[in-house]
């Protein structure tokens, strides 16, 4: 029997934080054998802000090596880099052609990053949309795990889907799919350690707001002694009034394996002092596998470029084959 096609990425931009991992990596990880998967290194998406091109190129090969260590497993996930496949960029011209500007303008995620480049803003930033919708129809995906700052893109790309079946499909004969969204209900949303009402975001200019999945262990712990509480005494979830609280309490909940009851019976009459070093303890542990596996996979980089370059191989073959539909649906001459 056929399965499901899910495809995902992540931008090189910076160290992967625990939000990254557990409010999507881990996901994919633990749903994997139910799926048929693709993941790309998305380096098209990274240049949409300004970047140093002398570390792109490595910072994909690190967000490569920490899929693999993070537990994705080829015998059920393609792994690949995004630019190494032109089919990205040439399909988000075709939906450049049939997507009215003011869809894009509507974008949230474009409105604020806009607000903070000024003048300097890129269409590239305003098109971010578009090439997400590229990267998603090429192959044909079913699902798409999205945190929930991803649902207005989503919802654009099942628009775009929607516009080109109607103009140059049929009902019995679409030419692309319609994929749905899969959302992570658990840690979709973790925050910042120094702004409760604040996502956890490789763009927060304070390192001390994250912690990153190649921290070290003093590194942690001083992130986590640091990290922003309160003063009232007990932990509770969901008080709207103690957000890192519930943040904190959340993030040990994860990467402790516990239930919400389990956590709320062990924390409710501790302090922070006592609850820190816990946290501290079981944040270390968590990511000592992870950070293990990416030193072994870094260290054989004959290795990491074979499933890169399998990958792109396999991918490529998908994608191409979507493209040719696309571009003959639209009327375009075959090659000579």
């Amino acid at each position: 029997m056929n399965r499901q096609r899910v495809l995902s990425g992540v931008q090189p931009t910076g160290n992967l934080h625990l939000g990254n991992y557990l409010g999507a990596i881990r996901n994919w990880v633990e749903i994997q054998d139910q799926y048929d998967n693709y993941f790309c290194v998305v380096d098209l998406h990274a240049i949409t802000v300004p970047q140093d091109p002398k570390t792109l190129a490595s910072n994909s090969y690190t967000l490569a090596a920490l899929y693999l260590a993070c537990g994705l497993d080829l015998n059920h996930s393609t792994i690949f880099i995004q630019s190494h496949i032109s089919a990205h960029s040439e399909l988000t011209w075709l939906f450049n052609c049939i997507t009215p500007l003011n869809w894009l303008e509507d974008m949230i995620q474009f409105k604020e990053k806009a607000v903070k480049q000024g003048e300097n803003v890129s269409v590239g930033l305003l098109d971010y949309p578009v090439l997400m919708a590229a990267d998603i129809l090429l192959y044909q995906a079913d699902k798409v795990p999205v945190g929930e700052d991803q649902k207005q893109h989503l919802e654009l790309t099942r628009d775009i889907v929607n516009r080109i079946n109607h103009q140059f499909g049929t009902p019995e004969k679409p030419i692309l799919k319609l994929p749905e969204p899969l959302i992570r209900q658990e840690g979709a949303r973790v925050m910042s350690l120094t702004d409760g009402t604040k996502k956890m975001s490789k763009s927060d200019p304070s390192d001390l707001s994250r912690i990153n999945l190649l921290d070290s262990p003093d590194e942690i712990t001083k992130k986590i002694k640091k990290c922003k509480t309160d003063p009232v005494r007990g932990l509770e979830f969901d008080n709207p009034e103690r957000p890192e609280c519930n943040n904190l309490l959340t993030l040990y909940m994860l990467l402790a394996g516990k239930t919400k009851q389990e956590v709320t019976a062990e924390c409710q009459d501790m302090g922070w002092g006592k609850f820190k070093p816990l946290l501290t303890e079981t944040t270390i542990n968590a990511l000592k596998p992870i950070q293990d596996k990416y030193q072994a996979v870094m260290d054989d980089k004959g290795y990491l470029e074979s499933v890169l370059r399998e990958g792109r191989e396999k991918a490529e073959v998908v994608a191409q084959e979507t493209l040719t539909q696309v571009k003959a649906a639209l009327g375009f001459s075959k090659p000579l």
